[in-house]
């Protein structure tokens, strides 16, 4: 999901895809519209007519290319059903994340 970013980290971002588009990695397939809602409008013969509102525009970027030149993840996610019992009885569950942060998180005792 895309998300909102710095300007600082907007700028790494973005010089990362220009270098894979300059080394032919990914490439722009096509710019579609936004499609935001609709509106309904009358035409010269008094119909009604439904109209697309378009807000912006969205790149379309062929990843094939990429995901061939990823190594395969042969550790996927488990099931959440699998993390609840893992972690049922304690009272903190404790992870690093992908910047290497270290964060706690209290479990209610109810949970």
């Amino acid at each position: 999901m895309q998300r909102r970013l710095n300007p600082n980290m907007k700028e790494v971002v973005r010089n990362e895809v220009i270098k894979l588009l300059d080394n032919e990695i990914i490439y722009l397939t096509q710019v579609v519209p936004k499609k935001s809602g609709v509106i309904v409008m009358t035409n010269e013969k008094n119909e009604l007519i439904p109209i697309r509102i378009i807000t912006g525009y969205r790149m379309c970027i062929d990843y094939r290319k990429l995901n061939l030149m990823i190594r395969k993840d042969h550790f996927p996610l488990p099931f959440i059903d699998q993390i609840l019992e893992r972690v049922a009885g304690y009272e903190f569950y404790c992870f690093l994340d992908g910047y290497s942060y270290y964060n706690q998180i209290e479990i209610a005792f109810e949970d």
